[in-house]
Parts: structure tokens; C-alpha cells; sequence
């Protein structure tokens, strides 16, 4: 009798976790929030589309990514004050580290996806209007004293960060390793630029809607994505022929997806643009990718360039931060009161 009365309550209890289990399932959200770079709207508008497609067709449920724009720095303090992110989809490595920083993000965040939670790349290109009338090729061109130049401020644009970056590249290369002459370099770009927004998007409106500017210095993508939408007659991407890498980390925000139980959507999320069909998605959206057969496919729309890198130039992400972008920095001198 004891025994029978122990199975019964082993069954209930049985019973009662498995009710547990089903309403914890029922209640995982099916609506994440991807806080992601300025420039990259169109990009995740197709890709949050198709994954939802992707996901119904494999776990039969409807699942809805929304998305947050803005500059990557802005959104990363957002996210430290509060925006709710599920996942973020950043241009800059120092931004996820910030919320690394903050307990938002666990430390091991580039060893839970491949290329170091980097699903693909790009670079600072330069979009000029058409027929190139200035005769921009190349990063000394920007220094010129008839050229004026647009790109965000790079206090606030991871976008425009890269642009920094890649300039004060090709300066350490042209003067070899001059740092005085390298500083003058960059200063002089600095002067040549008429306005600094606060992000690449409205870089982008400077230069297409309100017509100010000979160069506008995005990613390469940004210059495809504009030419596109505004007219392939009236713009060109010119790629120098040495610039940037520049890599779009990826991380499942763990404090805000643990609290909302979001954690298995959110990885599935972030999975997919991994996939061909996501890396596809990506590569038409002007994007390098890292599936090789993907790439190979989309090679043709890709000039070749010298792609320095961060770790070959400056050492790696800590070190850019606290010599480059924190208070006090070269940035901060070279930049001034602008």
C-alpha cells in the first residue's frame, strides 16, 4: 500500500513537471527585438522575414523580429539603460564588449558563434556622384582641399569608426609610422567634412537629400544599398584600393533573453545568418559573406582590395579603446571641439 501510495505521488509529481514544462513552453515569447547598426534597416527588414518563414516551416509557430536602429555606440547605451534587446546585430566589436562590460552580455560571447560571432563584413568605401567629377580613388584624395567629405561622427557611429580607422591605416602606411604626420592627416579630413551627424543614416541624407558633400565614406554596402534605391546614374561606390576590415558582431543579450526566456529563439535567430539562405540574403544586401560557396557566387560583385585589419594595425579591440576612443584619446585630441 505505502509502495502504490509512493508511485502515485512519484506519478503526480511526474504529472506536475511535465505541466510545468508544457506551460514554460507555451509561454516562451515569439516576438524578439534585434537592436542593430544604423545603416542596416533593409538588410534585416529581408532577413527578419525570411527567417520567420524558415522558423514556421521547421517549428510550425510564428515568431516576429522586431528591430532598433540607431548609431552602434547609442545603441549599446540604450541597451545598458534599458531597451529591452533581445539580440544585437552591431558593426563594432568595443560596442558588444560595453555590454560585456555592463553584465548584459557573457564574456565568451565570440566563442558561441563562428568567425568569432561575426556572420559577415565590410568595409569603408567611398560613394561619389556620377562620373566621379572630383576624381576620388583613393584615402589621400579626402584631404584635398577641394573635396569635401561625409561621414558620422565617429564619437557616435561605430560606422564612422571604421572611417577613422581606416584613414589613420593608410596614413601609418603613406608616412610610415610618422604618428605627428599621421595626426595631421586625419585632422585635415576632419576639416574637410561640413557637417557630423550622429549616425551613418543621416550621413547618408546629407549627402543624397540635402546634396552637401563630394564623397560620403560608409561600408560598402551602404554605397550599394544608395545607389539602388536613388539611382544607379547618379552615384559610384569606388573601393580603394586599401582599406578596413570591418566585421559585424553578433551576441545573444543574456540578461534581458534569460529574463524574457527568449534564449533558444534568439539563438535560432542569430543561427540563421549563418545559413546559406541567410548568407545569401546577406551577400544581396551588399555584404561579404563566409560561406565560401556563397561567396564564390557573388565574387564577381566584389572588387578586390588590401584589407588591413584591426589586430594588424592597432594591436586589437582593448587596445583601440583605451588608446584610440576613450576620454582623453588620440581621437579625442585629433577631434577636437568640431
Amino acid at each position: 500500500m505505502a509502495g502504490s501510495t509512493t508511485l502515485r505521488k512519484l506519478g503526480l509529481a511526474a504529472a506536475m513537471l511535465a505541466l510545468a514544462a508544457g506551460s514554460a513552453l507555451a509561454q516562451e515569447p515569439t516576438r524578439i527585438l534585434n537592436a542593430s547598426y544604423d545603416v542596416s534597416r533593409e538588410l534585416f527588414e529581408t532577413v527578419n522575414a525570411d527567417f520567420a518563414k524558415a522558423y514556421k516551416a521547421a517549428n510550425g509557430a510564428d515568431v516576429t523580429v522586431d528591430q532598433s536602429h540607431g548609431g552602434s555606440s547609442r545603441q549599446a547605451r540604450a541597451i545598458l539603460e534599458g531597451l529591452e534587446a533581445d539580440v544585437v546585430t552591431f558593426n563594432q566589436v568595443t560596442d558588444v564588449d560595453a555590454l560585456v562590460k555592463g553584465g548584459f552580455v557573457a564574456a565568451d560571447w565570440q566563442t558561441r558563434f563562428p568567425h568569432q560571432a561575426s556572420p559577415y563584413y565590410s568595409l569603408p568605401a567611398f560613394l561619389v556622384r556620377a562620373g566621379n567629377p572630383k576624381g576620388i580613388r583613393n584615402w589621400d584624395d579626402l584631404v584635398r582641399d577641394d573635396v569635401k567629405v561625409v561621414f558620422p561622427n565617429p564619437k557616435t557611429s561605430g560606422n564612422a569608426r571604421y572611417t577613422y580607422l581606416a584613414a589613420t591605416a593608410f596614413a601609418r602606411e603613406a608616412f610610415g609610422g610618422d604618428e605627428a604626420k599621421v595626426e595631421a592627416f586625419i585632422a585635415k579630413l576632419f576639416d574637410n567634412v561640413p557637417v557630423f551627424d550622429t549616425g551613418g543614416r543621416a550621413a547618408t541624407t546629407t549627402f543624397v537629400e540635402r546634396g552637401i558633400g563630394d564623397v560620403l565614406i560608409t561600408f560598402e554596402a551602404e554605397t550599394r544599398g544608395i545607389a539602388r534605391e536613388f539611382g544607379e546614374t547618379k552615384y559610384e561606390t569606388v573601393v580603394p584600393p586599401v582599406s578596413l576590415l570591418a566585421e559585424f558582431p553578433v551576441a545573444v543579450v543574456d540578461r534581458v533573453a534569460e529574463k524574457r526566456g527568449s534564449e533558444a529563439l534568439s539563438k535560432a535567430y542569430l543561427d540563421y545568418l549563418y545559413t546559406p539562405d541567410g548568407q545569401r540574403l546577406i551577400a544581396e544586401n551588399g555584404n561579404r559573406v563566409r560561406d565560401e560557396a556563397v561567396a564564390k557566387e557573388f565574387a564577381g560583385q566584389f572588387p578586390q582590395t588590401r584589407l588591413l585589419t584591426v589586430e594588424d594595425v592597432f594591436g586589437d579591440w582593448r587596445k583601440v579603446q583605451e588608446e584610440q576612443f576613450a576620454s582623453g584619446g588620440v581621437l579625442d585630441r585629433i577631434y577636437g571641439d568640431r
